[in-house]
C-alpha cells in the first residue's frame, strides 16, 4: 500500500530545479539535461520519454479538444436556443472553462509535477480525492474517445437528401457500423503505438490541419453571407442577417420538450423555453470544450517542461484559439442555417446531416463542398480518439505509479514501457473502448449522444476539483509565504506578485469560485430534461447523474483501503506541498512584447515577428 504522503515520481524524473540550485538554473541548463537523458534512455523499463517540445504539448491538447463536439452539435445548438443563444452559450461556456484552465495552468507552471490533475487535489485537498479524480479523469478520456470513435463511424454514413440535392457514401452504408468501429479502433492503437516523438509530430499536424480547416471554414461562411448567390443555389438574394430577423428570432423562445424516439411531447413558450434552450446547450458546449486540460498530461514526455514559460504559454494559446474559433464557427455558421430547418432539428438519416456546415454550403450551390467536409470531420473524430487515448494511456500509467491499480501483478505490468511507450496502459485504455460498440445500436446519433452526457458529467466533477484544489493552493500559498519557517528566497518564489513568478492570471481566486460555482449548478441541473418528460425518463436521468455517487464511492473505496472501518481516520490527508517551485530565469517574458530601441529599427522589427511567432507556434 503506498503512503499517502505525496510521491516524488523518481521513475519519471521531470527535470525542474530544485530549491537550492533555483538560482544557478536557466533554460541551457534544462537543455543540458534532457540531452542527457537523450543519451540514457532504455528501449524497455519503466520510464516515459522526455522529447516533446512546447509546440507539440499545444498541438495534443488542440487536436483532442477538436473532435465533432462542434461540427456535429452546432446545429442542435441553434435549433433549440437560437442563434443568439448558441453563440451566447459557448461564449459563457468559454469563460468558465478558460477559468478552469488557468486555476491548472498557474499551479503546474510554479510545481511541474507529474499527472497534474491527480498530484495536486492529493497535495491540497485530500488523497483520496486524489485517487478518485485519477480514475474519473480515466474514464472520463476512454469514453471521449469511444465516443469519438462511434462519431468517425457515423461520419462514414455520410447521406444528405433533402429532396433537391442527394448526396451519399455508399461504402459507408454498404459495411455494418461495427465493423468501420473496429478499422478504427486498431488504427487509434497504431498510432499510439509509435514513439512519443513521433506521436507528437503527427500531433502537431494533425492539429495544424484542424485549425487551418476552422479558419477557412469561417472564412467561407462569411463569404458564402456575403457574396452574390450561385446559379444552383437555394436563395436569390444574399443571406445577410435573414435567420436573425422576424419571423425567426435571436433567441428561440419555444422549447421543445422530446421523448428518446425524438417525439415533441409539449412545448414551453416564453421566458422559460428561452432559458431552458439556452441551459441545454450550455451542457452540450461544455462537451465541445471538454479535452482543453489536456494541455498539462505530457508532463513526464516534455523536454521543456521545467522551463515554466512553456506552461504559462500553452494554456493561453489553448484557451484563446479553441475559445475564438468556436465562438466564430458558430457565429458564422448561424447567419447561413434557419432555426426551424428540419435537419437540425432531428431530420435527416445520417449524423452528417445534421451540421449546419454541410447544410449552409449545399444550400449555397456547392455540394462537392459536403463531402470534403464530411471527410474533415471524419478526420477530426479519429485524430481526437487517438490523442484521447494516448491521455486515457498516460492517466492509467501515473496510477500504476501510485501503486493504485490493484495487485501488485497488474500495477508492475502497467508500469512497463517500451520506447518509452506505457504498451499495456495503451492496451488497457483501449479495451474499455469497446464501449463504443454500444453506438452501432439507436437511432443515428442516439447512443453517442447518451455517451456524451455521461462524459460531460465526469469532466464537470474534474473540473469543480481542479478549482476548488486550487482555492486550497491559493490558502496554502500565503499560509506557507507567512510562516516563520521559510527562507527569504524561498518566500519570494511563492509571492504572485513577483515579477519571475512563472504564471499569474489577474483575479485568479474569483476565477476559481466562478468556476466552481458554475460548473457545480452545470452539474447538479444537466440532466432536467429527464423531468420534463412525460413519463419520466429514467435512462436519462442516469447518463446525466451517475457519475457523482461513482466519484464519492471511489472516495469511500480508497478510505477503506487505507484505513479499514476506522472512521476517525478518514479526515483528509494532505500535505501543501509547495516544494520544487520554479521561477523565470530573468524578468524578460517570452510572449511579451518588449522593444529593445527606440523608435523603427531592425532589432524592433525582429523583436515584433518574434512575438507573432511565439504566439502562433
Amino acid at each position: 500500500m503506498a503512503d499517502w504522503q505525496v510521491p516524488q515520481y523518481e521513475d519519471i524524473d521531470i527535470p525542474f530545479p530544485t530549491n537550492s540550485t533555483k538560482a544557478q538554473s536557466s533554460t541551457g541548463q534544462l537543455a543540458d539535461e534532457a540531452a542527457q537523458e537523450e543519451n540514457l534512455r532504455e528501449k524497455r523499463g519503466e520510464r516515459l520519454w522526455r522529447v516533446l517540445d512546447e509546440r507539440h504539448i499545444t498541438a495534443i491538447a488542440l487536436t483532442g479538444t477538436i473532435g465533432n463536439g462542434l461540427f456535429l452539435g452546432s446545429g442542435q445548438s441553434i435549433a433549440v436556443a437560437g442563434p443568439g443563444g448558441a453563440v451566447l452559450s459557448y461564449v459563457l461556456i468559454g469563460t468558465v472553462i478558460s477559468s478552469v484552465i488557468s486555476c491548472l495552468g498557474e499551479m503546474t507552471a510554479l510545481m511541474p509535477v507529474n499527472a497534474p490533475m491527480m498530484e495536486f487535489p492529493r497535495r491540497f485537498v485530500d488523497t483520496g480525492v486524489g485517487c478518485a479524480v485519477g480514475w474519473m479523469y480515466w474514464f472520463a478520456y476512454v469514453i471521449s474517445a469511444a465516443s469519438q470513435i462511434v462519431a468517425a463511424s457515423n461520419a462514414v454514413k455520410f447521406q444528405y437528401d433533402d429532396g433537391q440535392t442527394s448526396l451519399i457514401w455508399t461504402t459507408g452504408e454498404d459495411v455494418n457500423p461495427a465493423v468501420w468501429i473496429s478499422v478504427f479502433l486498431v488504427v487509434v492503437i497504431i498510432i499510439n503505438m509509435f514513439p512519443v516523438k513521433y506521436f507528437g509530430e503527427s500531433q502537431y499536424v494533425f492539429g495544424s490541419i484542424k485549425i487551418i480547416f476552422i479558419t477557412l471554414l469561417i472564412v467561407m461562411m462569411v463569404i458564402l453571407e456575403t457574396m452574390q448567390p450561385r446559379a444552383d443555389s437555394y436563395y436569390q438574394q444574399p443571406v445577410g442577417t435573414r435567420y436573425w430577423d422576424s419571423p425567426y428570432a435571436f433567441f428561440n423562445s419555444v422549447y421543445q420538450v422530446k421523448d428518446s424516439a425524438g417525439n415533441v411531447q409539449r412545448e414551453i413558450t416564453g421566458g422559460a423555453g428561452r432559458f431552458l434552450g439556452v441551459w441545454t446547450i450550455c451542457v452540450h458546449a461544455m462537451f465541445a470544450y471538454a479535452g482543453m486540460d489536456m494541455i498539462t498530461i505530457p508532463a513526464a514526455e516534455s523536454r521543456t517542461l521545467g522551463d515554466p514559460e512553456t506552461m504559462k504559454l500553452a494554456t493561453r494559446k489553448i484557451s484563446l484559439r479553441i475559445i475564438t474559433l468556436y465562438t466564430l464557427a458558430v457565429l458564422t455558421g448561424t447567419f447561413l442555417v434557419a432555426t426551424n430547418n428540419p435537419f437540425i432539428n432531428g431530420g435527416g438519416t445520417s449524423v452528417g446531416e445534421h451540421s449546419i456546415f454541410i447544410i449552409a454550403v449545399v444550400q449555397a450551390g456547392i455540394p462537392a463542398a459536403a463531402h470534403f467536409f464530411n471527410a474533415m470531420f471524419l478526420f477530426s473524430a479519429l485524430t481526437s480518439a487517438a490523442t484521447n487515448l494516448y491521455v486515457s494511456s498516460r492517466i492509467l500509467y501515473s496510477l500504476a505509479l501510485l501503486d493504485q491499480t490493484g495487485p501488485e501483478f497488474i500495477t508492475r505490468r502497467l508500469r512497463q514501457c517500451y520506447s518509452g511507450v506505457p504498451i499495456r496502459a495503451v492496451f488497457a485504455s483501449a479495451a474499455m473502448m469497446l464501449l463504443g460498440y454500444m453506438g452501432t445500436s439507436g437511432g443515428p446519433g442516439q447512443r453517442l449522444s447518451e455517451i456524451s452526457d455521461n462524459c460531460t458529467v465526469s469532466y464537470l466533477i474534474l473540473y469543480i476539483m481542479i478549482c476548488a484544489t486550487y482555492l486550497c493552493f491559493f490558502r496554502a500559498l500565503q499560509e506557507t509565504r507567512e510562516g516563520a519557517n521559510i527562507s527569504q528566497a524561498h518566500a519570494a518564489r511563492l509571492n504572485r506578485d513577483d515579477s519571475r513568478y512563472p504564471y499569474k492570471s489577474h483575479g485568479q481566486w474569483l476565477k476559481a469560485c466562478y468556476g466552481m460555482v458554475s460548473c457545480v449548478i452545470l452539474l447538479l441541473f444537466n440532466g432536467i430534461v429527464a423531468f420534463l418528460e412525460t413519463p419520466f425518463d429514467s435512462r436519462k436521468f442516469v447518463a446525466s447523474y451517475i457519475s457523482i455517487p461513482v466519484f464519492l464511492l471511489l472516495i469511500l473505496c480508497y478510505k477503506l483501503w487505507r484505513h479499514g472501518f476506522v472512521i476517525s481516520e478518514w479526515g483528509p490527508e494532505r500535505s501543501n506541498d509547495l516544494g520544487n517551485c520554479t521561477q523565470t530565469p530573468d524578468e524578460l517574458r517570452r510572449g511579451k512584447l518588449d522593444f529593445p530601441d527606440d523608435g523603427i529599427t531592425l532589432n524592433n522589427f525582429r523583436a515584433f515577428f518574434y512575438w507573432i511567432w511565439v504566439w502562433l507556434k
